[in-house]
């Protein structure tokens, strides 16, 4: 057996995945409107995973199995989803987002972290919200139009500021914790 890894050592990569997909499933769960773990997510997967493909593909992936349940569970409703453009602008997003989470690295505070999920709050939400807009039947592809459309998303805006700044606790809080009691914990290296 080799020295330098006990059996008992702990993979960081397989905890930050397998926290990173436990919260993604909570979009199953009853919850308010845009009260998600979905920013969250993504900027834990940036600030801990070394390896940056492994910090923007975990989150996405669990976005996309989180995806297919609510498919699953919500019928062909929720699957024209998935060939909406709205599904690849939150997708982008949340792969920026991620990239956006590098900035934590080795530098994770209470201050930091809950700043962090402000700004990757309002960054999703200025950035779905003008995919709403633009191109909409709905909208007036004007200044006003983008104002109403922006005016229209308040309420979620709030309950995604709630819920990115919750799930970011939840997550960033049960890794340090995790850490402090587990001494074998190899640190990710993925």
């Amino acid at each position: 057996m080799n020295q330098s890894a006990p059996a008992h050592r702990i993979s960081g990569p397989f905890i930050l995945l397998g926290m990173i997909l436990a919260v993604a499933l909570t979009r199953l769960l009853p919850h308010p409107p845009n009260f998600s773990p979905v920013e969250a997510m993504a900027l834990f997967g940036g600030a801990y995973f070394s390896k940056r493909a492994w910090a923007v593909w975990a989150p996405l992936l669990a976005m996309f199995v989180s995806d297919l349940a609510l498919g699953l569970l919500m019928g062909g409703e929720y699957f024209s989803y998935f060939v909406s453009a709205g599904f690849w602008l939150v997708y982008a997003t949340v792969a920026l987002l991620s990239v956006f989470g590098f900035g934590l690295r080795g530098r994770v505070t209470a201050l930091r972290v809950g700043g962090y999920s402000l700004l990757g709050a309002t960054l999703f939400f200025l950035v779905t919200n003008l995919g709403v807009w633009y191109g909409s039947a709905f909208y007036p592809q004007t200044a006003a139009g983008l104002a109403a459309a922006y005016t229209a998303g308040l309420p979620f805006f709030q309950n995604g500021v709630l819920g990115t700044l919750f799930y970011s606790l939840v997550l960033f809080g049960s890794y340090a914790l995790i850490k402090q009691r587990a001494p074998g914990l190899v640190q990710p290296n993925a």
